[in-house]
Order: C-alpha cells, then sequence, then structure tokens
C-alpha cells in the first residue's frame, strides 16, 4: 500500500496528521509507505514574517473567531502530544521550505526533514520564508548547510513542487492533509486514529478482493 500525502508545512491539521497516520502505520498489515506531497494553503508572497494570529485575522477579520480557532486546534494537536505555540508562530510562503524537502527527498531524508520543519514553524517560531533559516534546519538533520542555502538560491526543485501542486488541482484537492492510497483511494482531513486505521483496513481489504487470484 502506498499512501501518498498532500499537505501544507503550516497546516497544524497536517501536522497532527502526520503524528496519527504514522502511529497508525505501525504493525498495519502488509506494511505501507509514505510519500508527503506539496500543498500551498495560501500561496500568497509574505514579504515580512508576521504572526499567524494578526495574518489570520486579517483573512478571517473577526479577531474573536480567530482566537477560538487557535484554541481549538491548539487544544487538539497538544492532545496528541505535539508542541504547538501559536504565540511564536509566524506565517511564511512555503513554497521554497517545499522544495527543501524534495532536496531532503533526493538524500532519503524526507520525513526527517518535514518533521523539523513542522516542530521549528509550530514549536520556535522559525521563518519558513527565510532560505538563511531553512538551510540551518537542514544542517540540524545531518545535511549540508552551506548546499542547502545554495540550492535554496536557485530554482532547483521548483518543477517538483509545481507538480505536486498541478497534480492536486488534477485530482481536486482543495483541503489538506488528504491521503491518495494506491491513486484509487482518498482519505480526507485528520481523522482519529480509530477511523483512519479502519478507513486504511477497508482499502486494504477491497484491493484484496479486487486482486487477481
Amino acid at each position: 500500500m502506498n499512501i501518498e500525502i498532500w499537505y501544507d508545512l503550516v497546516c497544524p491539521w497536517c501536522y497532527l496528521g502526520k503524528r496519527r497516520l504514522e502511529a497508525v502505520l505501525l504493525g498495519f498489515p502488509g506494511g505501507a509507505s509514505m510519500t508527503f506531497r506539496a500543498y500551498q494553503l495560501d500561496p500568497a508572497p509574505v514579504p515580512m514574517p508576521v504572526p499567524i494570529w494578526q495574518a489570520m485575522t486579517a483573512k478571517v477579520g473577526n479577531p474573536r473567531q480567530v482566537d477560538q480557532m487557535i484554541a481549538h486546534v491548539t487544544e487538539v494537536v497538544r492532545g496528541e502530544g505535539l508542541a504547538l505555540d501559536y504565540e511564536r508562530a509566524v506565517a511564511a510562503n512555503t513554497f521554497d521550505a517545499h522544495r527543501l524537502v524534495a532536496w531532503a527527498a533526493a538524500q532519503e531524508l524526507q520525513l526527517n526533514m518535514i518533521e523539523t520543519l513542522q516542530h521549528a514553524h509550530f514549536a520556535q517560531g522559525a521563518d519558513l520564508g527565510s532560505h538563511a533559516v531553512l538551510a540551518q534546519l537542514a544542517g540540524s538533520i545531518g545535511l549540508d548547510a552551506r548546499a542547502a542555502f545554495a540550492y535554496l538560491a536557485t530554482p532547483a526543485g521548483t518543477d517538483a513542487v509545481n507538480a505536486d501542486l498541478a497534480e492536486a488541482r488534477e485530482l481536486g484537492i482543495t483541503g489538506v492533509p488528504t491521503y491518495v492510497v494506491d491513486r484509487r483511494f482518498v482519505i480526507q482531513g485528520a481523522q482519529e486514529p480509530a477511523a483512519l486505521r479502519s478507513a486504511l483496513e477497508e482499502i486494504a481489504r477491497r484491493e484484496a478482493v479486487d486482486s487477481p487470484r
């Protein structure tokens, strides 16, 4: 079973969804592979880093509603043991961060890079739009920070990210996380672990029935 996950690095539900999926796949019968695909919740440029609360309020227009949204997702995500500090988190355009993930993936460190970037954004207030910050984070997982910075200074990886974004449009993906299993089945949202496991077990059952005997 191959699971492709469309996600954005600054999406808290993707942060949660990754943790839940990894837990469900531990010991999953038959095994499963994960491949993460780039998605951008907001492709607009962010010239200067601004606090997430400020950016969300500018979009939603209702500070009280934003407070409620942040309180809810913070409670859910922290309940899964993940760090989330919206007093430090800043908004960022994630295109270059996705390019960095593509670079790390070529060196078989995709999951490590994603985990590091998500934790840095949600728990440490790291600006994922900064090439210097991204290079430093690449260095923290054993990659060459100077090489990462040089890579980000070029258009390298742009085609890979654009391909993921284009495919998301073709598949009709409008929200993340979205899981596409074996290019046949779609699971949307950061499902509760029991529901996610049940969905994957049902997919495995269907595929077993459909496979030639």
